[in-house]
């Protein structure tokens, strides 16, 4: 592969045209239904107490969401990994096209598949994959050891990021459905926050190997509850009534 000698400034000029695209797209094709956009008559308020008529279906989602999302951390992490490696400047996006290709590719399947089976299940297929992941990554010696790394945690990415979506729906009542994703998303943000931070202190001190293996420590807390929640209620455990 050539290495980029140009202006990288060309590359963000590259990336407008994708975001012109889907803009176009969004205006000319996307419409919303005209029932379904109703003014509203009062501004809408958010009040705490409203978190005391989530189901315990949701809270579980929600610690479920902050287990994974501790193991997970943040994606700069690959980064830095690459260039420990010894990965060439020139290559360390590469890391990125890898990880998203293959998040791409599985996240089909695995939503195909949650419409069959139960959601925590194909969760916990993705919580195993991140495990495997953070051990391939914390034992990697070369670009080899980085790729398949990489590509598990794309796996895990298909495997969970749409289907901690889903959960949150399932399990939210219907009538605060945009509260639970506003939280949820809460919680996910501060807690990839933390995580990064102890990510970096133990890449800082430790080194990059107690990183990854914090990571699949995390994961494999997750996978746990998620078996364990499997076992005690089966079946569509997480559908709000």
């Amino acid at each position: 592969m050539l290495a980029f000698k140009g202006d990288f400034r060309s590359v963000f000029w590259a990336a407008v045209a994708p975001a012109c695209v889907s803009v176009g797209l969004l205006v000319l094709f996307v419409h919303e239904p005209p029932d379904s956009v109703k003014p509203l008559k009062v501004r809408p308020q958010f009040h705490w107490r409203e978190l005391q008529h989530f189901p315990p279906a949701f809270w579980f989602v929600v610690v479920i969401g902050a287990v994974f999302t501790m193991a997970r951390f943040s994606e700069a992490f690959l980064i830095l990994r690459a260039s420990n490696l010894g990965l060439g400047d020139n290559y360390v996006p590469l890391v990125f096209v890898v990880m998203f290709a293959v998040y791409a590719v599985s996240s089909y399947p695995a939503g195909y598949l949650s419409d069959r089976v139960d959601r925590r299940l194909l969760l916990a297929v993705g919580g195993i994959a991140l495990i495997v992941a953070d051990v391939l990554l914390a034992t990697a010696t070369g670009v080899v050891g980085l790729t398949a790394g990489i590509s598990f945690w794309g796996l895990h990415m298909g495997f969970s990021q749409g289907l901690l979506a889903a959960l949150v729906a399932d399990a939210a009542p219907i009538d605060r459905r945009g509260n639970a994703f506003g939280f949820f998303s809460l919680v996910s943000g501060i807690v990839l926050l933390i995580a990064s931070l102890v990510a970096g202190a133990l890449w800082d001190r430790i080194g990059a190997p107690a990183t990854f293996y914090t990571g699949a420590g995390f994961a494999g807390l997750g996978v746990l509850g998620l078996l364990l929640q499997l076992r005690t209620t089966p079946g569509a455990a997480t559908q709000a009534e």
